[in-house]
């Protein structure tokens, strides 16, 4: 059965019992204190009698006594302040390491459906709601709790009669919180749906600047966004305007209990001789009692979005895994890289089968060309060999073995990949091109640089290798973005190369020299090669035309110019023009 939000966050508090036990004693001695003081200032009344009928020296120990409760009180309180605050944070930053480790586990289908501006919400605002909620929950929690306990006991011990008036006019605080929150609870729940959606679309327009003003989008971007903030302000309003009925609500039920105290205290005073200092007692205590239940009602909204926060988080850690590697399957440190694909089917999207009997044997030290339009089946191949999908059918080998027997981490390490979309982390450029091998020395990054030929740029920067990169490689060009990614795989040197039109961002000039830095480096191992201009392919092997998720042909770039199919009106569709 799956548990409640509430209690598995509970179960997330709970790993800090020590804490969680001082935060009690903590507040159990402040609260209790404070608890005595309205008994203790109704006697100091009681020594009041009238105009010259005044104990003072009673009085005095008494002031002393109220100032010392003041002092002790006041000192557990900041204690339990800062331990409160250790457990909100700790318990945050174990969520936060939790849902950081389960995205690392997810497969890349999870990130092709959810927008990534949301999954960023989710590790910052959204732990953020739980942190504020999650603080104002054990502030209130326990010292409420205590209050409630001890001002009761208290007040039955003044009088009985007078307690029955605030015990009866209690669950009326209650029933009114609970109506209101149930109806509140779901606005939030789409509060923080919509602001993850409003940050996935922030996170698009910043990210693509370039291309909206290209296009003059300026004007439709801010319609939509808009839009979105539009539902973001009405869901938000709507929950902030439920939640905030709830206080004012109880605090009026409260005040009529004070009323009726004051009323019932004086007929009391008058029929059974009551005295005033405990009426001014009780008045007090009925003040105290529904305090908890004011102070709760009034963070009711970080209280709610939180526990809708905490949904959205445990909604990551619900989500599928990527499939694990069984217990028997073996770690590879080498290959040969014959790689045989039998018989292969796979879709994205079962109802549109995309790869369907998909059949291709590879020698090792084979350079292959997989071209095609898009949308053919290209990339997926890529992606069923690395694992990041797997496949509905059939089966890959490499080197006879099956890659599910195979751990993903040691056969990802068998790959290297340059792909057309460039990826570079704030950095040195150092420790960009070390990414794959962190180990290398300075001497290895040079060479890999030479041989991807950036070093020459490298070295006019201010601080060479030690120039920072900042965010995506915002201060380089496209071309050298691809080039310190180019240079990231020449120094792994791995037995098996994907190239994913890695030199489209280059120009003609730079590209020549790039391909040939390929090609001695692609010298006994398998390389695939995705490519769109196919000039870059000519000298492979064998050459995969895909159409559709098949092999529509297959051959070396002379005999599929000579079947004149498919390959051919490609290529002679790129080069019709030239002289």
């Amino acid at each position: 059965m799956k548990k409640s939000t509430f209690s598995r966050l509970i179960g997330y508090v709970l790993k800090y019992k020590g804490y969680m036990f001082a935060s009690l004693i903590f507040a159990l001695i402040s609260n209790v204190l404070i608890a005595f003081m309205p008994l203790i200032i109704g006697k100091a009344i009681d020594k009041i009698v009238t105009k010259g009928k005044v104990n003072f020296d009673a009085l005095i120990k008494i002031v002393i006594l109220l100032a010392v409760i003041y002092i002790v009180s006041s000192l557990f309180t900041w204690l339990f302040t800062v331990v409160a605050n250790i457990i909100a944070y700790n318990t945050v930053k174990d969520l936060r390491n939790e849902a950081l480790n389960k995205i690392s586990t997810l497969s890349l289908k999870y990130f092709d459906r959810t927008p990534h501006g949301d999954v960023i919400s989710r590790l910052t605002n959204d732990m953020d709601n739980i942190s504020d909620g999650l603080f104002q929950g054990i502030t209130q929690f326990y010292p409420g709790i205590i209050t409630i306990i001890s001002s009761l006991i208290l007040m039955l011990f003044l009088s009985v009669k007078l307690t029955c008036v605030i015990v009866l006019m209690t669950p009326l605080c209650f029933f009114i919180a609970s109506f209101i929150t149930k109806r509140s609870n779901k606005m939030f729940k789409e509060q923080q749906k919509t602001l993850g959606e409003l940050n996935g679309y922030i996170e698009e327009m910043i990210g693509n600047q370039k291309v909206v003003r290209l296009f003059g989008y300026e004007e439709r971007a801010q319609e939509d966004f808009s839009k979105i903030n539009g539902r973001l302000y009405k869901c938000g309003q709507l929950a902030q305007f439920y939640s905030s009925l709830t206080n004012p609500s109880t605090r009026f039920v409260n005040n009529i209990t004070y009323i009726l105290v004051g009323l019932v205290g004086g007929i009391l005073s008058v029929l059974s001789g009551l005295s005033v200092g405990v009426i001014s007692s009780f008045l007090t205590y009925s003040t105290q009692f529904s305090q908890p239940i004011n102070n709760i009602t009034s963070v009711a909204t970080q209280l709610q979005a939180a526990f809708a926060s905490c949904e959205r988080i445990f909604a990551i850690l619900d989500e599928e895994s990527e499939l694990q590697d069984s217990k028997d399957a073996e770690i590879v440190k080498s290959c040969d890289g014959n790689v045989d694909f039998e018989n292969v089917f796979f879709a994205y999207d079962k109802k549109v089968p995309l790869i369907e009997d998909f059949s291709v044997d590879i020698k090792k030290g084979s350079t292959i060309a997989i071209v095609g339009p898009t949308g053919a089946g290209k990339t997926t191949m890529v992606n069923l060999l690395m694992r990041f999908y797997d496949l509905d059918k059939g089966k890959i080998t490499i080197d006879g073995k099956e890659i599910n027997s195979i751990t993903k981490d040691s056969l990802r390490s068998q790959f290297g990949m340059v792909l057309q979309d460039t990826w570079l982390f704030e950095g040195t450029i150092r420790e960009n091109i070390a990414y794959g091998k962190p180990s290398a020395t300075l001497e290895e990054i040079k060479s890999a640089a030479k041989a991807a030929y950036i070093h020459s740029f490298i070295k006019r920067l201010p601080d060479g290798y030690d120039t920072m990169i900042t965010e995506a490689g915002g201060n380089l060009s496209e071309g050298q973005k691809q080039l310190l990614t180019i240079a990231r795989v020449m120094l792994i040197d791995p037995p098996m190369l994907i190239l994913d039109e890695a030199t489209s961002s280059v120009d003609t000039r730079t590209e020549i020299k790039i391909q040939n830095a390929f090609l001695s480096m692609m010298k006994g191992r398998t390389s695939f090669v995705i490519a769109h201009r196919l000039s870059t392919i000519r000298d492979a092997d064998m050459i995969l035309v895909m159409k559709n998720g098949h092999i529509v042909e297959r051959g070396n770039h002379d005999e599929l110019i000579d079947k004149n199919g498919t390959y051919a009106d490609l290529y002679n569709s790129q080069f019709k023009y030239q002289a």
